[in-house]
């Protein structure tokens, strides 16, 4: 299994943004270049499982958090995801995104034959 790079560039970029942290302040605490967070959240270097740790205890979350989405048959794949997207949300708009995504889901399951 290859690790898609890209999929954990976006998770770090997102979640130093959400912390407020400036990819040259990440770079500075885990003692790397500026260049090399870029390339890593553009996915043109590949970090290794030492930098994803540190990078990981720098933003305050779990090297799983960064690798979501990198695994197969992972049912919680993307809850810690809805849950941020709606976590600022009104009643109301969580209504509304809910039966979006329940007609989203039944037109893929009612075309699924046509991929």
């Amino acid at each position: 299994m290859k690790l898609n790079f890209n999929i954990i560039g976006q998770r770090v970029k997102e979640i130093r943004i959400q912390n407020q942290i400036t990819q040259s302040i990440l770079a500075e605490r885990i003692n790397v270049s500026e260049t090399y967070i870029s390339y890593i959240e553009t996915g043109k270097k590949h970090a290794s499982l030492e930098t994803l740790v540190q990078i990981s205890n720098v933003l305050g979350v779990t090297v799983d958090r960064l690798l979501n989405g990198n695994q197969k048959n992972d049912s919680k794949q993307y809850n810690s995801e809805i849950n941020l997207l709606l976590q600022d949300c009104s009643s109301y708009e969580r209504r509304i995104i809910y039966d979006i995504a329940t007609a989203v889901k039944e037109s893929l399951s009612k075309y699924r034959d046509l991929k």
